[in-house]
């Protein structure tokens, strides 16, 4: 399935939206992705304007997508990354305006929802892809590397963490109690960390979930936990919090006859906040004192087992794909089906913490 093609000229891209997710991740991706050429940023604030005008200076702006979309002729590819609760809406409107759409995570608020754009995008013959960028986190991209080789035997359980220290709610849509804005937890970080045990192990067979909300005056939950019986066998234990004062491993993968170890985020993130762009060489590499341990028998943090160089994380690679997708009729890196699957997750997470029982998928 591909969208517009295009020979020398970059594919055009409309930008719904410049919080977050929109000025630091996908913004800056765009810029630096070959054949796409960031078009027209739209958000209604003021000072956000003046920010997309100072980062990109040749960039058109549009107050609201409805303005955005009466040219949807000038444009060939439209970006939402916009609230939550927008996701649904916004590319439903830009797919029935004939222009292939990549939405920010979670795609939907249900895994119905999703399925239903992706039936849009196929009927229509468009492009329908969602930003899952942690699949190209640097410790992600080392773990599958170490998979792939057998480095572990048969993995038995995979820990996950994705924590924070934030006791202080910081407000926001993100922090809403309001159900339709979809947010908490376990919608935002829970999409990255139940997306990438699905696609290391395959489909889940059982949920049982966990979802809190610690800290005084939050609305949403603040510390969540999630265990995924896949049908391989294995288990996963997925761990989300902002109430975290002592972080833990972000992996710890225990294998048949080896266990892989790896603390500390990615640094793509904090190099895009920063003001840092794609390009240069050392991209998403990190220093050797931050590389995981693989072994067995003893604890990392005693010295056990040996340090396994982490693979240069790479998100520019997300949108390397979707440009391959839309000019060579590529795959699609991450499709609404996938997302959807991870939203039956998320569903039964949520329902497994209401009634206190295991969902079976």
């Amino acid at each position: 399935m591909t969208g517009r093609k295009t020979g020398e000229t970059p594919l055009r891209v409309g930008l719904i939206g410049y919080g977050l997710a929109g000025s630091v991740f996908h913004a800056p991706l765009i810029a630096a992705t070959e054949g796409l050429a960031l078009d027209t940023v739209v958000t209604s604030n003021p000072e956000r304007q003046d920010q997309a005008r100072a980062e990109f200076p040749d960039v058109r702006l549009a107050a609201t997508a409805e303005d955005l979309l009466t040219r949807a002729d000038e444009l060939d590819l439209v970006v939402v990354a916009s609230p939550n609760r927008t996701h649904v809406p916004l590319a439903t409107a830009a797919l029935k305006a004939g222009l292939p759409v990549v939405v920010d995570k979670p795609v939907a608020g249900t895994a119905a929802e999703a399925r239903e754009l992706a039936a849009l995008a196929d009927e229509r013959g468009l492009l329908l892809s969602v930003f899952q960028n942690r699949r190209w986190d640097n410790d992600f991209l080392t773990l599958r590397a170490l998979l792939a080789e057998g480095e572990l035997g048969d993995v038995r359980r995979f820990e996950s963490r994705f924590e924070r220290w934030r006791p202080q709610p910081k407000g926001g849509w993100r922090e809403s109690g309001d159900p339709a804005e979809i947010g908490g937890l376990l919608y935002d970080l829970g999409s990255h960390v139940v997306d990438q045990a699905l696609v290391l192990f395959g489909p889940a067979a059982s949920v049982y979930a966990e979802v809190d909300v610690r800290r005084p005056g939050a609305e949403t939950d603040d510390d969540t936990f999630i265990a995924l019986t896949h049908t391989s066998g294995v288990r996963s234990h997925l761990h989300v919090s902002a109430t975290t004062p002592q972080l833990g491993p972000r992996f710890r993968v225990l294998g048949s006859t080896a266990g892989y170890v790896k603390y500390g985020l990615d640094p793509q993130e904090a190099a895009l906040r920063e003001g840092e762009r794609p390009g240069p060489a050392g991209w998403g590499e990190e220093p050797e004192e931050l590389w995981g341990r693989i072994g067995s028998g003893e604890s990392p943090l005693t010295g056990g087992g040996r340090p396994v160089r982490t693979l240069p994380g790479d998100y520019p690679a997300y949108y390397a794909a979707v440009a391959k997708a839309l000019i060579d009729g590529g795959p699609n890196p991450v499709t609404a089906v996938e997302a959807a699957a991870a939203l039956d997750v998320l569903e039964a997470a949520r329902r497994s913490a209401r009634d206190g029982v295991v969902v079976t998928l």
